[in-house]
């Protein structure tokens, strides 16, 4: 009977299937069982939902933080990962087409920094705000833009979200305010959005990001000092990805606890690779200021794959083993697909049934944005205001003018 578990154990193709195994050949051969692992909950069967660990957040200003533990049903494990795999090769597709040089202008990916943007995303309400930076593909997909929309975009045709007259740096939808181009500028006007939720009694919050190379920025603390004078329900989100434009934390900030930059507002630091890190540390923090308490800083610690924009090579202030690293041991979406086979959440089956979902979606937008045609020079001038009656603007000269309709 021994050597059948023992042949069984190593037959096994999960590790949660091997570790049981090996606990029974342990006991029958009258050996103490090891400690248990670090899943909280799981079953033997395919479970509907399990309970982790997550790492502890830092805390500046605060008596408690988020759990240190979270729960996950399958159903959320499962949608984590589609949305995470869809914006990975939706940036893998726009990597794709601009070297084709079908995109053209700026391009921003956001490749390695899934779990920011579907963690946060799964901690606040859909009529909730959020306004970012320019790498703002993946929030654009989050809060509600198809891929479709936002490929067509990219490649400048009328299917885009902006009818492929913004491009990559601005991208809109309901209660997402872009993509902006400016370096931090996207900072007060968050604080504005705060505001207006205060003023409307609407018990909404705004979500305002932005980097750690914006972090730096004067605009940034004029915002904070205005978001804590009224105490506006706004989340400051530093998405700490360790690097610049070209420039590592360290040698472009004197300190780099972006969390306690608001000085006199509360702060966290989180683990911005893992997604249930970020969407309990998001729902707390959202409660924070939906209690009326003025705002909170939040640092999510992550780190994007491709270089700063596509012309950077990325690998020029960092090694390509580095880079490597950080996919083997901290990569968001084999993290959550591992925790879910390992606690027998899913099989390698579904897993593998949603990537081609994925890569079929993927394509037939690709398709989409290649084909649909570009935007008249007639509408140029069109929807400049989102309702008002058609008016004449001027063109290139004062001999050419279109007329605006919203």
């Amino acid at each position: 009977m021994l050597g059948d578990i023992r042949h069984l154990c190593r037959r096994s193709h999960t590790k949660l299937q091997r570790k049981m195994l090996a606990v029974v050949f342990r006991v029958l051969s009258g050996i103490s069982p090891r400690p248990t692992s670090r899943v909280l909950v799981a079953s033997s069967n395919f479970a509907n939902d399990a309970t982790f660990d997550i790492k502890k957040c830092d805390l500046y200003r605060l008596e408690e933080g988020p759990p240190v533990t979270a729960t996950l049903t399958k159903e959320d494990g499962l949608k984590y990962y589609r949305v995470m795999q869809t914006v990975r090769r939706m940036e893998l597709k726009a990597d794709q087409l601009y070297k084709q040089k079908i995109i053209r202008g700026f391009c921003h990916l956001y490749d390695g920094q899934e779990a920011c943007c579907v963690g946060l995303e799964a901690g606040i309400e859909p009529t909730d705000h959020l306004i970012t930076a320019y790498r703002a593909h993946g929030y654009a997909f989050t809060r509600g833009l198809s891929v479709r929309q936002i490929l067509a975009e990219l490649t400048g045709r009328r299917g885009g979200c902006a009818k492929g007259k913004g491009g990559s740096m601005h991208m809109y939808c309901d209660n997402f305010y872009g993509g902006n181009g400016i370096v931090g500028a996207q900072v007060p006007l968050g604080t504005g959005i705060a505001l207006a939720c205060k003023y409307n009694g609407t018990d909404e919050v705004c979500l305002t990001l932005y980097g750690d190379g914006a972090a730096n920025q004067g605009q940034l603390f004029e915002a904070y000092n205005m978001a804590a004078l009224w105490k506006l329900p706004c989340l400051f989100i530093c998405e700490n990805n360790r690097y610049g434009m070209g420039t590592s934390v360290e040698r472009a900030a004197a300190s780099t606890d972006y969390y306690k930059r608001g000085h006199f507002i509360p702060g966290l630091r989180v683990d911005g690779m893992d997604v249930l890190c970020v969407r309990e540390a998001t729902k707390f923090a959202a409660a924070y200021c939906r209690s009326g308490k003025g705002p909170i800083v939040m640092e999510l610690l992550t780190y994007r794959y491709h270089g700063h924009s596509m012309s950077d090579p990325g690998v020029s202030y960092r090694t390509r083993e580095e880079i490597q690293k950080v996919r083997r041991k901290s990569d968001p979406i084999m993290l959550l697909k591992d925790r879910m086979v390992n606690s027998n959440l899913a099989s390698m089956e579904e897993f593998k049934e949603i990537d081609a979902e994925v890569k079929k979606e993927i394509e037939d937008a690709t398709q989409f944005a290649t084909s649909d045609p570009e935007p008249p020079v007639e509408e140029l001038g069109c929807h400049i205001y989102s309702s008002e009656p058609p008016f004449e603007v001027r063109g290139t000269n004062p001999w050419i003018k279109y007329k605006s309709f919203s």
